[in-house]
């Protein structure tokens, strides 16, 4: 059984519980998650998120919590050359690893930072992943370092830069997820030489360091470095590339996650993971013939 599913809400009441109900309607069998607005490091008490019934529910439906994503706010920075900036980052992240273990979920998705123009940006984002791991040393999570499309300063563009942070870390702490759109935006050409790219990744930094995909179309043509998501099937990657991330054997362990645009105000994941599964591009999703 594939492992797809898709970024879902955490909000209101409902929270957590909502979250799975969500993810559930869209016959998903994994998410990603937010524990506060993306925007801000607000959260809220422990005892809001409803755990207990959390927990419950993703037993009743089957979903394994391992194979649950939260993902970082946009505004952490931890290569901020700011070190109070860094620092607030640090202790934020590391808060928010020490909230995960005691909701149960092992997987957090970071974007690496920006180096604002700094050229030791890179040192200070490592050192800020030791601090952040050394802190944490006594949980069961796991953090992500994303793919990144080059949009401005930021680091992860490449896979060597990725290599670099990875590089001494340990392996059951700091790995990879993959993001599709990202990837290709950033010059890596899956579409004509799928399997190229992933030897790359592999030489570089080895193909069982990701540990989650973001699969997303891209709205712009490769190397554009824009960073923009379409749906499934509708944009330069295309339908069938796509498919080969989610029926790769090398990936049947781990969640393939959507973080496509809303189309009329609504989420399409329902429709694009049926698409997914009946392996059929579905022409009609946007409204077109």
């Amino acid at each position: 059984m594939i492992k797809i599913g898709s970024h879902v809400s955490n909000k209101g009441d409902e929270m957590l519980v909502g979250s799975v109900l969500e993810a559930v309607s869209y016959d998903a069998n994994c998410f990603m998650v937010y524990l506060g607005a993306p925007q801000n490091s607000y959260r809220k008490d422990f005892e809001s998120f409803r755990k207990d019934e959390f927990q419950h529910l993703l037993k009743e439906h089957k979903i394994n919590i391992d194979d649950l994503i939260v993902h970082a706010p946009y505004i952490i920075n931890m290569a901020n050359p700011d070190l109070e900036k860094r620092e607030f980052a640090i202790d934020f992240l590391t808060r928010e690893l020490l909230l995960m273990e005691d909701l149960g979920f092992t997987k957090m998705v970071v974007h690496p930072g920006n180096s604002l123009g700094d050229k030791n940006a890179i040192n200070y984002l490592k050192e800020s992943l030791i601090k952040i791991l050394d802190n944490t040393k006594n949980t069961n999570t796991m953090i992500l370092l994303e793919t990144m499309a080059g949009k401005g300063t930021e680091i992860g563009r490449n896979f060597e830069e990725l290599a670099f942070l990875l590089e001494g870390l340990p392996k059951e702490r700091v790995n990879v997820c993959f993001d599709t759109c990202h990837t290709f935006d950033s010059g890596y050409d899956t579409v004509n030489d799928y399997e190229g790219v992933l030897e790359k990744f592999d030489e570089v930094i080895g193909l069982e360091r990701i540990k989650a995909i973001h699969l997303n179309d891209s709205k712009n043509p490769l190397g554009s470095q824009k960073d923009r998501h379409e749906n499934i099937g509708y944009g330069y990657i295309g339908f069938e590339t796509l498919l080969k991330f989610v029926y790769d054997p090398r990936f049947k362990d781990i969640p393939k996650v959507l973080e496509t645009p809303y189309i009329d105000g609504k989420a399409p994941y329902k429709e694009e993971i049926e698409m997914i599964k009946m392996k059929k591009f579905n022409p009609k999703l946007k409204g077109e013939s």
